[in-house]
């Protein structure tokens, strides 16, 4: 037989239950005053409502906004952009590119994003190729390395990275690393301890222990930037993993990343130190950082980034603004479509009105929570003629958006909520027809390789499939 419970069990058990019932009550009031997108609000309500305990652990690990936070004060930044644009005066500023006089201006507005002229763009479509001439690089370097990544593996190709890092260091120059500590969550501590006893700065940035978790494991810093004695950068989708050497069981590892000589350099430079001044909480002001950068090319751009505690969703707005003011085409790669309510409503705007508007998704993606969100979507944008071509010739990683052979934007940001709302992001807005005229050609490279979706065989898809993807898309917002 059970033991009886006694009356001092049963009262503990009440008030257990009462304690629960105030603190699931008052999350569901937090989460409504938070004042969020309504649709992201009401999924979590949703989730509390019906799943009021697993809600409420999820809310805490992967909901609790850190919007209140701040990534580095005003007077630190200011020191920053000061020592980053002594050069800048220096140049012939370039006039804002017509037709995106608006977009330029407002970036700076909203992002200290300035327009960046005289730059080369080198542009890698397969990791083997970016990896040599990151290394290359890494090799001639002479004063500084930089390396931040989402997902930093220790394996093969993360073991030959470390160790050419390890050997710079062991030379003099001074290298800086940051990872994220969600994205590198299963690499041991052994491996970048290796890196710090050669003299190599580690830090992992939004570190994620027990009592930190509620507010850092849903806001990642998704950034890929590498910046070499403050003269060459390199930023797209690419991190460091074997994966994307060996490529995925399906295929080869399509991905997008550029390689960027010149005055951008320096802006890359600015976001890197801005994210280590959060991670390590050392300002690095040092003038040496951020050199005179000759003259390299003909391509004008700003460097933009975005993260949950800023006043505004910069890459968000300003791909928004880029969609509205297309003329003629649109043409997106990434491998996730969830996409937010204005950039939707976008979208389908842009091709209702005529604009050739084209999306690649990868046949098979790396999340099937994610892809059956994104299958949801599908219909409406075909509808107002979205052309949607799935990518079969391996997995398709790049986030490439381009425009009416003018603008292209390439970096870390993803066609998704996370990217544009919860996570650290990084993009190159390129204003040169010669740059996107290269990019327009990789794109149409890939489109030999991909699969149109048919609308009307879309439609006739399995109803009990049409129900999952529309259950699962009531999370999107939170995926």
């Amino acid at each position: 037989m059970f033991p009886l419970l006694t009356t001092s069990d049963t009262l503990f058990a009440l008030v257990l239950e009462v304690l629960f019932v105030i603190i699931w009550v008052g999350t569901i009031f937090v989460v409504i005053t938070e004042n969020r997108n309504p649709v992201k609000t009401l999924a979590w309500v949703m989730v509390l409502v019906f799943l009021p305990v697993i809600g409420f652990v999820l809310y805490v690990f992967f909901g609790m906004d850190m919007r209140q936070e701040k990534v580095i004060g005003k007077r630190s930044l200011s020191k920053l952009l000061k020592e980053a644009l002594l050069n800048y005066k220096d140049y012939a500023v370039p006039a804002p590119p017509s037709p995106y006089e608006k977009l330029v201006r407002m970036m700076r507005h909203a992002n200290q994003s300035y327009l960046l002229p005289a730059n080369k763009v080198t542009t890698f479509t397969d990791f083997p190729s970016m990896l040599h001439d990151l290394l290359c690089t890494i090799a001639s370097a002479k004063q500084h390395i930089h390396v931040q990544f989402y997902i930093f593996m220790d394996d093969a190709v993360g073991r030959l990275l470390r160790d050419a890092l390890i050997d710079k260091a062991r030379q003099g120059i001074k290298v800086r690393l940051l990872y994220d500590d969600v994205g590198s969550w299963r690499v041991r501590n052994r491996f970048f301890r290796a890196m710090k006893e050669a003299g190599i700065e580690v830090y992992p940035f939004g570190e994620v222990k027990f009592a930190a978790l509620a507010k850092r494991a849903n806001y990642r810093n998704h950034r890929k930037v590498v910046v070499i004695d403050g003269k060459v950068g390199y930023i797209g989708g690419m991190n460091v993993a074997e994966r994307y050497y060996k490529g995925v069981a399906w295929g080869h590892w399509r991905d997008t990343h550029i390689r960027i000589d010149g005055m951008a350099a320096n802006a890359l430079q600015t976001s890197f130190f801005v994210d280590w001044y959060y991670a390590s909480r050392v300002l690095v002001s040092d003038g040496n950082c951020f050199p005179k950068v000759l003259q390299q090319g003909t391509t004008d751009m700003q460097i933009v980034t975005s993260y949950p505690m800023g006043e505004w969703k910069t890459i968000m707005q300003g791909m928004l603004q880029v969609i509205c003011q297309s003329r003629h085409y649109l043409y997106i790669q990434t491998p996730y479509f969830l996409p937010t309510e204005p950039i939707l409503t976008a979208l389908r705007n842009a091709a209702l009105a005529g604009v050739d508007v084209r999306l690649m998704v990868p046949r098979h993606g790396d999340s099937l929570l994610a892809d059956l969100a994104s299958h949801s979507y599908y219909k409406e944008v075909m509808t107002a003629g979205v052309k949607i071509y799935q990518y079969e010739a391996g997995y398709l990683h790049a986030k490439v958006m381009l425009a009416d052979d003018n603008f292209v934007t390439v970096g870390s940001t993803n066609f998704d909520f996370r990217s544009f709302e919860h996570n650290f992001e990084i993009n190159a807005f390129i204003y040169d027809p010669v740059v996107v005229k290269d990019m327009k050609r990789i794109f149409m490279a890939d489109l030999k390789c991909s699969s149109r979706i048919i609308a009307e065989e879309w439609r006739k898809r399995p109803l009990w499939n049409r129900f999952w993807e529309s259950l699962v898309r009531l999370l999107s917002p939170l995926l």
